[in-house]
């Protein structure tokens, strides 16, 4: 399928309240490009194109948010790693939203973790937000239960950025760690090795996660 072919299904999905919606949620990229079609649909959709979709795959840039979110739904339903590796570091440079950086998850990966590894330190070192906050998301997801190592947390810690969306994400994996590794987790708050705005809000994730305990949670409250 041709990008062409897949644009004019799209806007024949349209939903105009859920695109003035999807615009606000969305607020970084131009309103413009956003054609509004609900989630379940571009699932479908990628699902339905997937077998046939090369060329569309090798179109970039998108002009449109769905189109970008039909290709991030494409790269996580693949059963080959190498293609799918492949595809994913064509991608990744042109993602530049966190919807279409947060929704690419590649269950395939959780068998793979081992050779996953190097791409995803490298990708954290990237300097470029989405490919950064993409790497802290593999990072959360895939090495912090029986894969994780000290040293990722440290991977993480050492992330010093201006941009919002990277920033959060770091929050969100520390809020994580100190669900699922604790006592790895606690001196990097403790210690306040992340930037302020980030210590903070890692914090407050935490004690807004039912998975910390109320005890931890009111010893969290004092590192604010």
């Amino acid at each position: 399928m041709t990008t062409a072919e897949l644009r004019e299904r799209l806007f024949s999905l349209q939903d105009v309240k859920y695109r003035d919606f999807q615009r606000r949620l969305i607020p970084n990229i131009p309103p413009e490009s956003i054609i509004g079609v609900r989630t379940p649909e571009l699932k479908k959709l990628a699902k339905e194109i997937s077998g046939g979709a090369g060329e569309f795959l090798s179109e970039l840039p998108h002009a449109y948010f769905e189109e970008n979110q039909v290709h991030a739904f494409i790269i996580a339903g693949m059963r080959d790693f190498g293609e799918c590796l492949r595809r994913l570091e064509e991608f990744l440079p042109y993602v530049d939203n966190w919807a279409t950086c947060d929704q690419m998850s590649v269950k395939l990966f959780k068998k793979h973790t081992g050779e996953l590894l190097e791409y995803v330190r490298r990708w954290i070192a990237s300097g470029k937000t989405y490919t950064v906050r993409y790497g802290l998301g593999c990072l959360m997801n895939f090495y912090l239960d029986r894969e994780f190592r000290g040293e990722y947390l440290e991977l993480a810690a050492n992330i010093r950025s201006g941009e919002y969306y990277v920033n959060m994400m770091t929050a969100w994996y520390f809020a994580t760690a100190l669900a699922k590794q604790y006592d790895a987790a606690l001196p990097y708050i403790e210690n306040r090795r992340l930037d302020e705005w980030t210590h903070r809000k890692a914090i407050q994730k935490a004690i807004e996660s039912y998975r910390i305990s109320d005890e931890r949670k009111v010893y969290l409250r004092t590192l604010k």
